[in-house]
């Protein structure tokens, strides 16, 4: 399943990020992620405080894992676009500007250490 994912059902495998890892760049998307994928992958991209992460099935994924860094930005900008049915992984047509996307692209190439950042606040008791 790993190489239809990486080979065939997730296209843009060749478009490219227009956004360099500037630190504004960054910091934009750790506030789109912030807003859009912390609830499922946690503030740290690492599912860290996610409740839920283990028990959904399929898993979610740590931002963090091979399988995901393989692959390219422009797969990941179609996942984040489109979602992954019947995953759970929410499509953002229409929510997320194609700039947040990239920036939130440079921010799961560039993730904390797991647990840095703490829980995500909606899950504290």
């Amino acid at each position: 399943m790993t190489w239809a994912k990486h080979s065939i059902l997730i296209r843009n495998k060749s478009e490219r990020n227009p956004l360099q890892a500037s630190k504004e760049n960054l910091a934009a998307g750790k506030e789109a992620f912030g807003h859009y994928c912390v609830a499922c992958h946690g503030s740290d991209g690492q599912n860290t405080g996610v409740p839920f992460s283990d028990a959904m099935s399929p898993q979610v994924p740590s931002l963090s894992s091979p399988d995901v860094q393989s692959y390219t930005d422009g797969q990941l900008k179609w996942v984040i676009d489109n979602g992954i049915w019947p995953s759970g992984m929410p499509g953002s047509k229409g929510i997320l500007s194609d700039e947040e996307i990239w920036s939130t692209i440079l921010f799961i190439r560039h993730l904390p250490p797991a647990g840095s950042l703490g829980d995500p606040v909606m899950y504290d008791k």
